[in-house]
């Protein structure tokens, strides 16, 4: 029998667009029909009652590194840990206890688009407020982002912005704003790189209180040529620019076609970047969410590894931040080459089948055993009917292989060993 395509669909919408389900959310979406499905997962709520049990961490100002060697720095060290670790598992709570999981899922989306990582910055006060200016836009204006993040601490730290001085410029904030962040390789010239790395002269950075200032004696403002326009610009005008054009617009669609429908295929059609033409977020996901290829078979998608952890999380009803040995949610998840806060380089994230080999199916096999003997097995353990279709619609899968069934029925009447199976099978790790 062949796969509904709506409950194809819906499946792709909660797990790309929402982290997958919590129980009983599938089955609902599905009786609901795709339209409502649609409308469900596509508007978030103002305030989302799920997150009301989340404690906002406050990293604090921790100042300049003491001297190494000296208590003053082992206390300093320990400080910082701890700041980070509750910074990441605060982030994994809000994505796994979100009644609503667009935002997240879309801050999580930016976060690899402006990749930072906290190996370099260092301090979680920086990376808190950059998590929470990329939340703050993730539905929102693109240009009010990209101006936003211009002044970003950890973005300027990340890419040596403070380092980009009046008669001695660097280039690497201005390269990766025009390559990853706005335009994309082919849409700029060698000579706008260097110009824009003048037009974005002056500022400075205070990493450990995530302030950044802009020193106009140490700005270039001379007459500086652009993608084609001449003009004293200002870091503002300058990055405006870039949102403007033409290119951007295609620029950003692209990533969201790559991103959330597949990474083999273009986009067919104008939709998406005419969607993004005044840059509303909102409006563009709801035209990538919404697109005729959600219903192409042939257009699957592996999870990466926090994206697969969340939908676990939320499936078995666990909250990262109150398992016991928090600590090895982090191994594991670096065992598996993600975690929050630390992209391994300025282009993020590795993405689709390249999360698939042995290593990783071991890791994920030893995580998933973890998680189980912690989570809540309740819709398999009393469910009563059809027993592939239970454990179908308790974890989004729109339909079980025929080999997976197999497999399945080997552990029939085994509640652990059955989750195991089905949330490490190619159809939980590969979303449809």
């Amino acid at each position: 029998m062949a796969i509904s395509p709506d409950r194809l669909e819906i499946s792709r919408l909660v797990h790309r667009f929402g982290f997958g389900p919590k129980p009983g959310e599938y089955a609902a979406l599905v009786a609901s029909g795709l339209t409502a499905a649609r409308n469900t997962i596509l508007n978030p709520p103002a305030v989302d009652l799920g997150l009301q049990s989340v404690v906002d961490p406050a990293p604090t100002d921790l100042g300049p590194f003491p001297t190494p060697n000296t208590p003053a720095a082992v206390t300093f060290a320990q400080n910082m840990r701890a700041q980070n670790a509750d910074l990441v598992a605060w982030w994994l709570d809000r994505m796994v206890l979100a009644n609503n999981g667009l935002t997240e899922r879309m801050t999580w989306f930016w976060h690899g688009h402006w990749a930072t990582a906290v190996g370099k910055v260092e301090y979680a006060l920086a990376m808190k407020i950059q998590n929470e200016t990329l939340r703050k836009y993730a539905l929102g204006n693109f240009n009010q982002m990209a101006s936003t993040m211009l002044q970003d601490a950890a973005l300027q730290y990340w890419l040596d912005g403070n380092q980009n001085q009046k008669g001695a410029p660097n280039e690497n904030l201005a390269r990766e704003l025009m390559e990853l962040f706005t335009l994309g390789v082919g849409n700029y010239s060698e000579d706008d790189v260097k110009a824009l790395a003048r037009a974005l002269t002056g500022f400075s950075v205070n990493r450990s209180s995530a302030v950044t200032t802009f020193n106009p004696a140490k700005h270039d403002s001379s007459i500086l040529t652009i993608l084609g326009k001449s003009s004293i610009f200002d870091p503002q005008s300058a990055v405006n620019l870039l949102a403007s054009q033409d290119a951007c617009s295609n620029f950003i669609a692209n990533r969201l076609w790559f991103r959330f429908i597949s990474t083999s295929t273009t986009a067919p059609d104008s939709s998406i970047s005419t969607a993004f033409s005044n840059r509303d977020l909102a409006a563009t996901v709801k035209v990538v969410a919404t697109h005729s290829a959600m219903k192409d078979p042939l257009n699957s998608q592996v999870k990466s590894p926090v994206e697969w952890f969340v939908s676990v999380a939320k499936a078995l009803k666990i909250t990262p931040s109150k398992l016991q040995n928090r600590a090895q949610v982090t191994n594991y998840l670096d065992k598996l080459a993600q975690v929050p806060f630390a992209p391994p380089n300025v282009g993020g994230w590795p993405y689709d089948e390249a999360w698939l080999n042995a290593a990783s199916a071991q890791y994920r096999l030893a995580f998933a055993d973890f998680l189980i003997k912690q989570g809540d097995l309740s819709p398999i353990i009393n469910g009563t009917g059809d027993p592939f279709q239970q454990l179908a619609d308790w974890l989004g899968i729109a339909e079980w292989s025929s080999r997976t069934k197999q497999v399945l029925r080997t552990v029939s009447g085994d509640p652990a060993r059955t989750t195991l199976i089905a949330i490490c099978s190619p159809e939980y790790v590969v979303n449809g």
